[in-house]
C-alpha cells in the first residue's frame, strides 16, 4: 500500500486539524504519487530526492566553507574558491552538452528499442568526455605557462593542480546525466554534492594534522584526491547499474545526430554556468583574492534559496521530454506545476536567509559580513529567477535549445559588461548589481519566448492556459 500522508494525518491527527491540512497534503500525496494519471510522480519523488540530496549539500556546504575559510585566512580561502569555481564551470563545459542530451537519447533508444544504439551512446559519450576534458586540460596548463608573467604568482600552483582535477569533473558530470536519464536520482547527486564535500574536508583535516601549510595548494590537493575518488566509485557503480539493464551486444553510433543535438545544449549549459558563476569570476579578475573571500561566502550563504531551483530542475527534465512527445496539453499543466515548485520554496528560503544572514557570514570569521547587505540584492535575483520555473529545461527538451542558448548568451554578455563597468566604481557592489540586471533580463526574455513558442505561461504569477503550439 502507498504511503499517503493525508491519510496518515487522519489517523494521528485531530480531526479539525487533519481537516484544514487536508487540501496542503493532498497536494503533498499528488507529488509523491503522481496526480490523475498525469504521471507526475516520478518527476515528483525524482525533485523531492533532489530536494533532500541538496538540502544536505548546503549543510554539508556551509560548514566546510566556514571551516576552510577559518583554516586557510581570507585570502588564501579567495584563492582556492576563486579556482574550484572556475574548474567547475571549465568541467560542466567540458561535456560538451552530452551530460544533458543523454537525457533524451538514452529514454528514447530503451522505449523503441534499439540497444546497439544505446550501448553506444553510454560508451561513447564517457570516452568522449574524458577525452575531451584532458585536451582541455593540457591547453589550461599550457596557456598558464605561456601567460604566467601577467598571472599573480600566488594563482600558479593552485590554478596548475586545479587543472589535474578537470577531467575527473567532467567525468562526474557526465555519469550524473546518464544516472538522471535513469530516474537514479541518488546515483546522480550524491558523488558531486554529498561524498565529494565531505572528502575535502575530511582530507583537509589530514593534512593539516600531517602539518601541511594552512594555505590554497593544501585546499586544492585535497579537492584532487577527494574528486578522483568520488568520480571513480560513481563511474563504477553506474556502470554497474547499466550493464546490468543491458544485456551485452555491438554498439552502433550516430556522432553526427549526437552532436547536433549536443551542441546548442552545449551552448545552453555553458552560458548558463557562466552566468550563475560569472560574478565571482569578475570580482576575481578586478579585485584582491580577499574580495573574493567575502563575496564567495556571500553566494555560499545563499545556497539554501539555489538548491530549490536545481532541486526541481534535476527532477522535471526527463518528464519534459515525455510529455512534449505525447503531445495535448499535460505538458503546460506540468510546467506550470514546475514554476509553483520552484518560486514558493525559494522566496521561503529567502527570506529565512535574509534574517540569517548576517551571523552566518560572521562565521566564516572577522570581516566577512561585509557581504550582508549584498544578500538583499542577490535573494532577490534568484527569486525572479525561480518565479519562471526551469524555464531553460523546457525549452531545451522540446527542441527550443538554440534560441534558449542565445537567451543565455545575451545575459551573459550583459552580466560581464555591466559587472566590468561596476566593479571598478563600487566594488562588491557592482557585481551584486550586475549580476541581478542580467537576471532579470534571462527571466523576462525566457518567459516571453515560453510563451510564443510553446503556448505556456511559464511564471508563477501568469493565468493558466492550456493551449500548447
Amino acid at each position: 500500500m502507498r504511503f499517503s500522508a493525508a491519510i496518515t494525518a487522519e489517523r494521528l491527527l485531530p480531526q479539525s486539524v487533519a481537516v484544514r491540512a487536508r487540501p496542503l497534503l493532498d497536494r503533498v500525496d499528488a507529488v509523491i504519487g503522481g496526480v490523475s494519471g498525469q504521471g507526475h510522480g516520478e518527476a515528483g519523488r525524482v525533485s523531492l530526492i533532489a530536494f533532500a540530496i541538496r538540502i544536505a549539500n548546503a549543510a554539508i556546504a556551509f560548514v566546510s566553507q566556514v571551516l576552510l575559510a577559518r583554516w586557510m585566512g581570507s585570502f588564501d580561502y579567495g584563492i582556492f574558491v576563486l579556482v574550484w569555481t572556475t574548474m567547475i564551470i571549465v568541467g560542466n563545459i567540458a561535456c560538451f552538452g552530452f551530460h544533458t542530451s543523454i537525457i533524451r537519447f538514452i529514454p528514447q533508444y530503451r522505449e523503441t528499442g534499439q540497444l546497439a544504439y544505446l550501448r553506444g551512446v553510454l560508451f561513447g559519450s564517457r570516452v568522449g568526455v574524458l577525452i575531451a576534458s584532458s585536451v582541455l586540460a593540457g591547453i589550461g596548463a599550457l596557456g598558464i605557462w605561456l601567460f604566467s608573467p601577467s598571472i599573480e604568482s600566488y594563482y600558479l600552483v593552485p590554478f596548475l593542480l586545479g587543472l589535474v582535477c578537470l577531467p575527473m569533473i567532467a567525468l562526474s558530470d557526465m555519469l550524473q546525466g546518464i544516472a538522471r536519464a535513469n530516474a537514479w536520482a541518488v546515483s546522480a547527486l550524491a558523488s558531486a554534492y554529498l561524498i565529494r564535500p565531505v572528502l575535502i574536508l575530511v582530507c583537509m583535516v589530514v593534512a593539516l594534522m600531517m602539518g601541511f601549510a594552512h594555505d590554497a595548494v593544501t585546499a586544492v590537493w585535497c579537492a584532487v584526491v577527494a574528486t578522483y575518488l568520488t568520480t571513480i566509485w560513481q563511474l563504477v557503480s553506474v556502470t554497474h547499474r547499466v550493464d546490468s539493464r543491458i544485456p551485452n551486444g555491438p554498439r552502433r553510433y550516430e556522432m553526427r545526430l549526437w552532436i547536433a543535438v549536443s551542441l546548442p545544449i552545449f551552448l545552453v549549459e555553458a552560458f548558463f554556468f557562466l552566468l550563475t558563476n560569472a560574478d565571482v569570476l569578475m570580482v576575481g579578475a578586478f579585485l584582491d583574492p580577499h574580495d573574493v573571500a567575502v563575496y564567495y561566502a556571500t553566494v555560499k550563504t545563499l545556497a539554501l534559496v539555489h538548491f530549490v531551483y536545481f532541486s526541481v530542475k534535476a527532477g522535471v527534465a526527463q518528464r519534459y521530454a515525455q510529455l512534449a512527445s505525447e503531445g495535448g496539453t499535460k505538458l503546460a499543466e506540468f510546467a506550470r506545476v514546475t514554476s509553483a515548485w520552484t518560486f514558493w520554496p525559494s522566496l521561503a528560503m529567502g527570506l529565512v536567509v535574509l534574517a540569517l544572514g548576517k551571523p552566518m557570514l560572521l562565521l566564516f570569521g572577522p570581516g566577512f559580513d561585509a557581504g550582508y547587505p549584498l544578500l538583499f540584492v542577490l535573494v532577490l535575483g534568484v527569486v525572479a529567477r525561480a518565479a519562471v520555473g526551469p524555464a531553460e529545461s523546457l525549452l531545451t527538451m522540446t527542441g527550443n535549445q538554440n534560441i534558449c542558448a542565445a537567451i543565455y548568451a545575451a545575459a551573459l554578455a550583459i552580466n560581464v559588461g555591466l559587472t566590468v563597468w561596476l566593479i571598478p566604481l563600487y566594488g562588491l557592489w557592482g557585481a551584486a548589481f550586475g549580476t541581478l540586471g542580467a537576471v532579470a533580463f534571462e527571466a523576462i526574455l525566457l518567459t516571453i519566448v515560453v510563451w510564443r513558442r510553446l503556448g505556456i505561461a511559464m511564471g508563477v504569477f501568469f493565468p493558466a492556459r492550456a493551449e500548447v503550439r
